[in-house]
């Protein structure tokens, strides 16, 4: 029998992020739950106090020791949340993992972070919220989320951008691959958690259920956790920065020769300084 791993999976009662971890606690790993309630930490990551402890709670719980971690914790485009939406979808992110990273190295661990296909199918996203957002500078963040009346779609996709920019500059640092850890990102579509049925049945639920899906119909949570588990595990070491979209075909239909691109020649001097930059190392 495998040796059991200690995988930290926030969000972990509801959800994607409850079938992430109904799964690894059936193949016999050891889930250490995050939520604001029904976790075996309980945590509100809407604050830079509440990551602090509920980052200090997952290391001693899991002894400094991580073999994987599945950020699902989130918020959907709620009007008047979009401060929250972007200290849980993108602080809640990027602080936690950076006080994991020793236990999480420990373990040689997969990370997966979830992101979304929002990251290419909104428009009007300001590279410098995200960028802002990167840094911690939420309050400029915020102000950039215009036009209003978007907001809170806005705020949503600039989180999710900003975990996957983070994710990929950073997961082929030093101190990331080369200490071991595997950072990916996982960018479902639309999904039926309760954060979508929430969508469906307010103001937003005529414009969600138009999104084009090639597909037919949104994924089950499941569905996107037997992802997530398998991205998780060690058969994933050769994905490092990679960002899986599984959203049913929209990505493909709306941006279908977008990806893969060609390098364009005004890139080729970021490309050779990253280069002589890694070979340095």
């Amino acid at each position: 029998m495998p040796t059991p791993r200690t995988v930290v999976v926030t969000g972990s009662a509801s959800g994607i992020g409850a079938a992430v971890a109904e799964r690894l606690r059936d193949q016999g790993d050891r889930v250490i739950g995050v939520d604001r309630a029904g976790g075996e930490v309980v945590a509100d990551l809407s604050t830079p106090q509440g990551r602090a402890q509920a980052a200090q709670a997952v290391l001693d719980l899991a002894g400094g020791h991580l073999d994987g971690a599945v950020l699902c914790a989130g918020l959907g485009p709620m009007p008047g949340a979009e401060r929250t939406i972007l200290e849980v979808n993108a602080r809640g992110v990027i602080e936690l993992l950076e006080t994991w990273r020793p236990a999480l190295a420990a373990g040689s661990a997969q990370a997966v972070l979830i992101g979304s296909n929002s990251t290419t199918t909104t428009p009007f996203v300001s590279r410098k919220a995200v960028r802002e957002t990167i840094s911690g500078d939420l309050d400029r963040a915020e102000r950039r989320l215009r036009p209003k009346k978007m907001a809170p779609p806005l705020a949503y996709a600039t989180s999710k951008l900003a975990v996957s920019y983070w994710a990929r500059e950073q997961a082929v640092r030093p101190e990331w691959v080369g200490a071991g850890i595997r950072l990916n990102v996982l960018a479902p579509g639309a999904t039926m958690t309760p954060m979508l049925r929430e969508q469906l049945a307010g103001p937003q639920g005529r414009a969600v259920r138009n999104f084009p899906i090639p597909a037919g119909a949104p994924a089950e949570p499941g569905e996107l956790a037997d992802i997530a588990v398998f991205m998780v595990s060690p058969a994933a070491r050769a994905m490092v920065g990679s960002v899986v979209f599984a959203d049913g075909g929209t990505d493909a239909l709306l941006r279908g020769d977008h990806a893969p691109a060609p390098v364009k020649a005004r890139q080729l001097g970021r490309y050779g300084a990253a280069m002589v930059k890694f070979r340095r190392r």
